[in-house]
Order: C-alpha cells, then structure tokens, then sequence
C-alpha cells in the first residue's frame, strides 16, 4: 500500500493533509520564511537555504524574496536560474528547470490540481502532476505554468500567459490559454 506522500509523486489522488505531507509543508514555509527575511548581501545564508530547501539545484542560481513553494524538494533547478519576486511553485509533483532560465515577477507554477467532481474535493482529494521546464527558458511577469506542462528549450513565455499545454522549443508563445505566436531566430534582439 503506497502512502500519501508516494500517492502524490506518482500522481494518484491522495490525502493533502496527511501528516507526512503538512510537515513537509511546514519545512518548506520554514526555509521560505528565512530566504525570504534574508538580505542581498547574506549570499552564503540564502545559499544554503536554498540548497536545503530544494531537491536539487545547480550553480548561480539567484531567487528574489518573497519566493514560495509547497515542498521545495520536488524542485530541481539548472545553473544559473533566476527568480524575480513574488514567484510561487506548488511542487506536489517533480518541477525540472533547466540551466539559465529566467522567471519574471509574480510567475506561478502549479503542480497540484483537484478533482473535478464536487464530493472528491470536500473530502481533500488532489492530485498533481510534473512541469519541466528546459534550458534558455524565459517566462515572462505574471504568467502561470499549469500541471503536466512541458516548455522546450529556447522558448519564450510572453507575461501574463496561462501556460495549459506542451510549448515547443524556439517559439514565442503568450496568451490565455498560451499558444505558439512565432518561432524564435536565435539572433533576434528584444520583442
């Protein structure tokens, strides 16, 4: 029998308030709530903040407080990523974030999801599944990154977008919902 912590991860319905899982919660807010009371000039504090916080995480990596997250172990990021403030990623599934991608203000990435039917949700059913995001990525202010989405590498993410499915590599995608607007030349100055 899995439990609900392994339930999560393997992207069945589970229990969100299963103890195992609030304690994971509460670690995180924990360690978010120290990076996010943490000056630009404490680098080696937030660091190793970050380095406890996250499942895995490459060099340079730099988040602007406040930054939030549910677990923060369900998050493995590349070198050289970039958060600007405000950014929230629910990680109740795995979020893979390739080397040098930037994250404007206020992006949100959202693993968790809940049922569609009514009695599910009041018994605290929720089910999540992975976001992977790949290298040279840039997600613009305000956009929200839905569950099971997968960003190419190279892409662009216009702000304020509500990313609901798959964005292939090289594009410039914006809108709600996303969608491909054109394919990117690899010397193209700003939009």
């Amino acid at each position: 029998m899995l439990t609900e912590k392994e339930k999560m991860l393997a992207g069945e319905m589970y229990d969100a308030m299963d103890p195992e899982l609030v304690a994971g919660r509460r670690r995180a807010r924990e360690l978010c709530k120290a990076l996010n009371n943490s000056h630009d000039a404490e680098r080696e504090l937030r660091k190793g903040i970050l380095t406890e916080l996250f499942g895995g995480m490459g060099d340079a990596v730099w988040i602007e407080p406040p930054f939030y997250c549910d677990y923060g172990t369900n998050i493995v990021l590349g070198s050289n990523v970039y958060f600007n403030f405000n950014c929230v990623i629910l990680d109740s599934a795995s979020v893979t974030i390739g080397d040098n991608a930037m994250f404007g203000p206020a992006v949100q990435i959202y693993t968790a999801t809940h049922p569609l039917g009514a009695s599910q949700r009041r018994m605290g059913r929720e089910f999540a599944q992975g976001i992977d995001i790949g290298s040279d990525v840039w997600v613009g202010g305000g956009a929200i990154i839905l569950p099971g989405v997968h960003i190419g590498a190279a892409s662009v993410i216009g702000a304020g977008s509500v990313v609901t499915s798959n964005i292939p590599e090289g594009v410039f995608a914006a809108g709600n919902p996303c969608r491909i607007i054109r394919h990117i030349d690899e010397v193209e100055g700003p939009l």
